[in-house]
Parts: structure tokens; sequence; C-alpha cells
């Protein structure tokens, strides 16, 4: 039986990174299968990424409230097409299509899911602790209840599903850990992008390189690679004749000015080349003309450049805030290390003192971790597959206080989760909500407000 499936995203602007990346070759494969996609997004209808997209695209923007994205479109469209639809697929959990589908689909039949896309993990916390309060005043009558609410919540690997129970108080859903993969470079691959992408390029032609794909962001830690070959050149391990680094990601920006101010006070401007935002073919071609790929990442769910650059046959240096770094390690496709200065610079001194040969097997190695693990067909029978699955299933009923605030009795006890690889259910945390925790609700919910407006 063909699915119809909505999927509810934010934007659907390439800018926006994996997410969008991934839900595009997600839904590729799905409507290859057979079934139907559709696209719920928070963008003005005008929008020029919309063009040409392959499936149908609702976009109910403009919105307002800054990044958060609320339109009074969404959710009537929602409540009055819910029901052409067997379910809704909520991409990411801090913008309006989370609490909106939450508002709109909350009595009614139609069951929603949510890809949470990484946006659990604790790094956040400890790295902005000031937005961590704004978001924890937002979690308590926003996110709470629309993951509680969930038919599940999908998981990339299970190291995410694990982190994401650090970060936030009042924690309760149905997880459940996904394969996930993207469409790679067709296989066995020319030289075609390789060669389009140095004549774009000429003065990289000949150069040993190592790139950096993907938003210029501080949680993927490029200023970690900047500092640690900086150091490498100054101890002589990296030639600075010979050797480059691709900045391949958007130029523009405060960030990215930082990290050239950065450069020019190490005094490696010569060691650096920025070629801005790639896409297609002279993205493939920047991998292939790579020794290797290196994310520094302090925080990455999965990393679908990760998965890109597998396919390609080019190894990753990763960080260890890269929730598949395992993965990687035991495939024998790339080296991973701490996410500090320190840890980038010992895997490039790793892989720049690899024999001709080891490169060769890694390279070799980089194509079958690929082959074997994300590839984007895998990916979309694993999730259509937890689809059928999860839709047959009944979901626990939602959770209801007696008059005295307390949870009923069966509720005190914790509630299943399900994994896509057990066919067992495991039991998960729950903490019960309390009378302080609806006071919170509505507390946090005039403060949040009130952030918003001022975002």
């Amino acid at each position: 039986m063909a699915l119809r499936i909505l999927h509810a995203i934010s934007t659907l602007n390439p800018t926006g990174g994996g997410p969008v990346e991934g839900l595009h070759q997600l839904t590729k494969q799905n409507t290859l299968l057979g079934h139907q996609v559709e696209f719920l997004t928070l963008d003005a209808p005008d929008s020029p990424w919309l063009k040409n997209c392959p499936v149908p695209v609702h976009a109910v923007g403009p919105h307002s409230l800054g990044i958060y994205g609320f339109t009074p479109r969404y959710i009537p469209w929602l409540r009055a097409n819910a029901h052409r639809f067997d379910c809704v697929i909520v991409n990411g959990i801090w913008n309006f299509n989370g609490y909106g589908t939450w508002l709109a689909l909350r009595d009614t039949n139609t069951p929603y899911f949510v890809f949470t896309h990484g946006m659990l993990d604790p790094w956040f916390k400890r790295q902005y602790p000031l937005k961590h309060l704004k978001k924890l005043l937002y979690w308590w009558w926003g996110c709470y209840p629309m993951l509680r609410d969930a038919h599940a919540v999908f998981f990339t690997c299970e190291e995410e599903r694990v982190l994401a129970r650090e970060s936030f108080w009042l924690y309760d859903c149905h997880e459940f850990v996904l394969r996930y993969g993207t469409a790679g470079l067709p296989w066995p691959a020319d030289d075609g992008p390789k060669e389009a992408f140095l004549a774009a390029h000429p003065s990289l032609r000949g150069k040993r390189l190592f790139t950096f794909l993907g938003r210029v962001h501080p949680k993927k830690g490029p200023d970690l690679l900047i500092k640690a070959v900086a150091a490498l050149v100054k101890h002589g391990i990296w030639n600075r004749d010979t050797m480059r680094v691709v900045m391949a990601g958007p130029v523009s920006g405060a960030y990215a000015a930082t990290l050239r101010r950065l450069i020019e006070k190490l005094g490696v401007q010569d060691v650096f080349h920025w070629t801005g935002m790639l896409l297609g073919p002279q993205k493939w071609g920047v991998l292939q003309a790579s020794e290797v790929m290196v994310l520094p990442s302090h925080q990455e769910n999965f990393g679908l450049v990760v998965a890109e650059a597998l396919s390609t046959g080019t190894p990753v240096l990763l960080g260890k805030g890269v929730n598949i770094w395992s993965d990687i390690i035991a495939d024998g496709a790339g080296f991973a290390d701490d996410d500090t200065t320190k840890g980038c610079g010992k895997m490039l001194t790793q892989w720049i003192e690899l024999s001709a040969a080891a490169q060769a097997t890694m390279r070799h190695q980089a194509r079958a971790c690929y082959e074997a693990r994300y590839t984007a067909e895998s990916a979309a029978n694993t999730f259509v597959a937890a689809l059928y699955l999860l839709l047959s299933v009944n979901k626990a009923p939602r959770w209801q206080a007696d008059e005295k605030g307390a949870p009923p009795p069966q509720e005190k006890a914790v509630k299943p989760y399900l994994i896509a690889s057990s066919s067992t259910p495991v039991q998960g945390l729950v903490r019960p909500a309390s009378t302080f925790s609806r006071i919170a609700f509505t507390a946090s919910a005039v403060i949040a407000a009130a952030l918003l407006v001022h975002a």
C-alpha cells in the first residue's frame, strides 16, 4: 500500500544544510517507491528555492517572529488538509512547524512523527547557556508536548538518541532509531566533476587538498582546523607549498569574517582557499579532488556531508562530536579524535604520515562504508518500513492528570520506546508531569512569547 506523507519543515532553503538536503534525498527515493509525498513549509510562496521542486509544496509564509517563523496560515491549512495524509513528518523542533503541527493535529486521528535532526544534543546547552535558558522556557509548553504526543520521535543513530535525554528536564517520547543516508556519487565515477572543479579553481590543480565542506558555523569547528593547520605549519609537518585547505562553505557572514581574520593573524593565508558554497557537480568535484574531508565538529547528529564524501571514496577526519564517528573507525574509512585543536592536528598528522598504499586502502574502505551503511536506498527503505510498523501500532494514550495533579498509577511506570534494530520494546525514562510543571508551562509561555517578539 502506497503511503501519503506530508513533510513539515521550516524552510526548504538549501543553506539550511543537512536537514533540507536529507529531506530531498529521502523524498526522491520514497516517490520512486510509489509513495505520495508533499511539503508544508513556512517559506513565502515566491521563495526562489521552491521553483522546480519535484513534489507539491504548500508554502504558507511569509512568517513573522524572526527565525521562529510564526504564520497564522499554518494551522488552518494543516487542519483542513490533514485527512489527505497517512501521517505528517515534522522536521526540526524549534520552529513553528513543530508546535503548529501539535496544535493542529492533537485532537485528530492523523498521526505525526518528529525528526529532531540533532537539535536535542546537550552540546548546545553547554556551549550556549543563555540560549538554552530561552529554549527551556519554550520547551515546557512548545516542544515537550509536541514530542510527548508524537507517534514516534526519530533519531539517526543510537548515540543521538541517548544524548537527547540529557538536554531538558521533562523529556517523554517514543524513541525510534532510523538508518539515515543520502544519494552519493554514482560508482564507478568518472573524473568529470573533479576536472570541472579544478578548472574553476586552477590554483588548486596539482595540490594536495584537505577539504572542509558545509555551513561555516562554530559548531562545525572550522576554527579548530585553522589553528591545527597553523600548528602543523609551524612544526614542519604541513608543506605549505603543496598542501591546501579548501573551505567550501558560505563566505559571507560575521563568523566567516572572524575566521578570515584568524587565518591572517596566524599567517597562513596562502594555505587556505575559500570557494563559497558548492552545490551539484562542483560539490562532487571538490570531494573527488580531495585527499580527505575534514569535519572537526563539536556536534553533528549524522552529517550528510560525511556520507557524501565516503561515496566518492574520500576518507573523512571527524571530531568525536559527529555521532557516527565510531562507524567510521570500525570500517577503517577515516580517523576520529577529540573536537579540539590538538585532536584535529593529530588526525591530519595521521593522514599525512600514512603510506601511499595505506591511503589507497582507506579510500577503498570509504566507499565500502558508504555502500554498507549510508545509501539513500537503504535509508528510504528503512524509513518506509518504520512508518508501516509504527502506523500499525496504537500509541499509548496521552497522559491525563487527575484532579490533584497526579498522573494515573500506570503512568508512574516507564514508557516503552522502540529501536529499529531491536524487535523487543526497551524501557525508557518518563518524568511524570506535576502541578509545578503546569504552572511552569503557563509562566514560560508568557515569557517565551515576549522573547520571541523581540528575537
